[in-house]
């Protein structure tokens, strides 16, 4: 049914540049790189965005809402991962993961997820560690200079850059819900893109 069916048009992932990596590749993301730009800048497939987008909102799908949590420390993710969570009744740490959060039951902040989502394995480490630590699947959005460790499902994306993480957990929040049900296969989001944007002062 899906055939060459995108979530959204392949220019719309352009103009947000989910597909801008950096200059740097790992051997755990290269079979998520299209290409690599004369001037060094290594070029993620969209449509591998997109395939992988679809499998984690079926997984996602699985689990109790309240039972996700997802994390940001990178500012542009603050806003995104908010707004994503609140759409779909998941837990959201924008802003500074306090370590301990996943394993220590005495900490005010302590919570007991089944699975992660981090913005980036790397500025959202804590996160990550302490979710292997306890044996909870972990899902990252990794940028051509991630790795993979204890990562379980990737979606490939530029992670740094505004845009791309707005269109990235919209795309998200909406296939999760289609794949719940809550709306119907081809049904969209009543909360627009714009509400997913971390506002620059």
């Amino acid at each position: 049914m899906e055939g060459d069916t995108l979530l959204a048009p392949i220019d719309k992932y352009l103009r947000a540049g989910v597909h801008i990596g950096t200059q740097q590749k790992t051997k755990d993301m290269e079979p998520y790189i299209y290409k690599v730009r004369p001037d060094g800048l290594y070029v993620l497939d969209v449509r591998k965005t997109d395939e992988r987008i679809r499998i984690v909102a079926k997984f996602l799908a699985r689990f109790d809402p309240s039972s996700i949590l997802v994390v940001s420390a990178r500012q542009y993710g603050h806003q995104p991962v908010r707004k994503f969570a609140e759409v779909i009744g998941a837990n959201a740490i924008p802003g500074r993961y306090v370590p301990g959060t996943l394993t220590n039951p005495s900490t005010k902040y302590y919570l007991e997820p089944e699975v992660l989502l981090v913005t980036d394995p790397r500025a959202d480490s804590n996160a990550l560690n302490e979710a292997s630590e306890i044996g909870i699947p972990v899902i990252a959005l990794c940028d051509t200079d991630n790795l993979m460790r204890f990562v379980d499902l990737v979606i490939p994306t530029n992670n740094k850059g505004r845009k791309a993480l707005v269109l990235v957990y919209w795309l998200l929040a909406r296939q999760v819900l289609r794949e719940r049900g809550d709306i119907p296969p081809d049904g969209e989001l009543e909360v627009p893109e714009e509400e997913f944007e971390t506002k620059l002062v």
